[in-house]
């Protein structure tokens, strides 16, 4: 009766999921995230076997465990990426009180694994370092206390952001775990400039950190042997750096030939922290460069599309944790190629290891997500139109 008087509303039936979440993503920086995975295992194929020989596993061991929490990391990723930025913040918040409180825990549960720094959960038939898992989370906390600081009558969370990010390093440097303390003030750094920081204060902060870096220097064996053997003129040949660098001078353009490298059955850490080295051995340069376009693709167009993004908590959160991610490869890649000291940094998505790949899967579907095209206006017509 209803409907014949004051007649039918039409009802307008929500989009399904999947194709929404089909149409919004960016398929370019999901397809490159999925080739550096792939790229991963055929690394993996290559440098993983004397490890597994060495450790009387089966040739291929490391390899199947790397295609399993690889299938985990890309389920995650998948899953993360078809969430609301509203979903993703709420998840993260939860998961960054879960791994601080982690963090603290490893002076008194943790393990090292005889490397010197306690980063780790033994779990028997797997190990979890916390601090992978920190980062983004992490992230997205910091960029919504500073998006809530833009709003009229609201918290100072930039400064409430900087302690929590002073608090997170000094535990990282206290493990010692250098490569990602840094790697979270640089993420913090960047998001805090996105946010409007003067240039005076980022300035400041990078002398402190010069600062710090000296008392380090001073006060940490750990931390003074690793610079020392970065700026020494000569490398021992008998070093990680001395094998990465003998085998990526041997590989050239074109590689020595696929399983014909030398330099995995040299370095214990050849299929983690120096992998590109076994990539330069056996494909060459070509496919090293592959693997940096790819990066770069993930990254520029994240930015490019966070350009356009009106809110400032997705911009923020979208930009801190691309800024991660690529640095974090650069890091990788540099400290095998001898530009940076060494870090014990995996390169993501490529170097073996669970919390790695797992933690990364996690990060880059918080990107997707925040990403993904919303229907909104452009950022630059809003200014345009403020000015008018």
């Amino acid at each position: 009766m209803t409907e014949m008087v004051y007649g039918s509303v039409p009802v307008r039936e929500s989009e399904p999921v999947l194709p929404k979440w089909w149409r919004t993503i960016d398929k370019w920086s999901m397809s490159c995230i999925l080739i550096l995975f792939g790229v991963g295992l055929l690394l993996g194929l290559a440098a993983s076997p004397p490890l597994a020989e060495k450790n009387g596993f089966q040739p291929f061991h490391y390899v199947q465990r790397q295609a399993f929490f690889g299938g985990v990391a890309m389920t995650v990723m998948l899953v993360t990426s078809m969430m609301g930025p509203i979903m993703v913040r709420r998840l993260a918040v939860i998961g960054f009180i879960a791994t601080f409180i982690a963090l603290l825990g490893l002076p008194f549960l943790g393990t090292d694994f005889g490397k010197g720094a306690t980063r780790w959960y033994s779990l028997g038939f797997a190990s979890v370092q916390p601090s992978e898992f920190l980062k983004p989370a992490f992230v997205i906390v910091a960029a919504w206390l500073m998006a809530a600081a833009q709003e009229i009558n609201g918290p100072p969370g930039r400064l409430w952001s900087f302690f929590l990010a002073i608090v997170i390093v000094t535990i990282l440097a206290l493990q010692p775990d250098f490569g990602q303390a840094s790697l979270v003030l640089f993420g913090w750094g960047v998001m805090y400039f996105v946010a409007g920081a003067p240039i005076v204060l980022l300035v400041g902060m990078a002398g402190m950190a010069v600062l710090a870096g000296t008392f380090a220097y001073n006060n940490s064996q750990h931390f003074a042997r690793r610079i020392d053997g970065f700026l020494s003129p000569d490398i021992d040949p008998r070093t990680q750096l001395g094998y990465a660098t003998n085998a990526i001078q041997e590989g050239g353009f074109f590689g020595v030939g696929v399983g014909e490298g030398e330099v995995k059955w040299s370095l214990p850490d050849a299929h983690t922290d120096f992998i590109i080295a076994v990539a330069a051995e056996e494909y060459g340069l070509i496919l090293v460069l592959l693997i940096l376009v790819l990066y770069m693709i993930i990254v520029v167009r994240s930015f490019f599309r966070l350009m356009r993004e009106r809110d400032p908590f997705i911009r923020l959160a979208g930009t801190g944790l691309a800024a991660m991610f690529g640095v974090q490869a650069m890091i990788n890649m540099g400290v095998a190629v001898r530009l940076l000291p060494a870090k014990g940094m995996t390169l993501p998505f490529v170097s073996y290891g669970g919390s790695s790949l797992i933690a990364g899967g996690i990060a880059v579907g918080m990107l997707l997500a925040f990403t993904r095209t919303r229907p909104q206006g452009e950022i630059g017509d809003i200014l345009r139109g403020r000015f008018r």
